[in-house]
């Protein structure tokens, strides 16, 4: 895997294109805590969504590098 994918003709980076993935898991996610009401226990809610954010983003290159290879 090089590291980018070729959408016809343009070279866009795969970190992007797995963000562009993890952007809208990020927001069910958000939207499933603020129901059930958990964001109550959390501190800092920025910084938790953006290590949410981050750990979504981990799960779901690491998922599509090992479906792609």
């Amino acid at each position: 895997m090089t590291g980018e994918f070729d959408l016809h003709g343009i070279f866009v980076p795969s970190l992007l294109a797995w963000a562009a993935l993890a952007l809208p898991a990020n927001a069910l996610v958000r939207r499933l805590l603020q129901r059930l009401g958990l964001y109550r226990l959390v501190w800092h809610r920025p910084l938790f969504d953006l290590a949410l954010f981050v750990i979504l983003l981990g799960a779901i290159a690491a998922l599509g590098t090992r479906l792609l290879a």
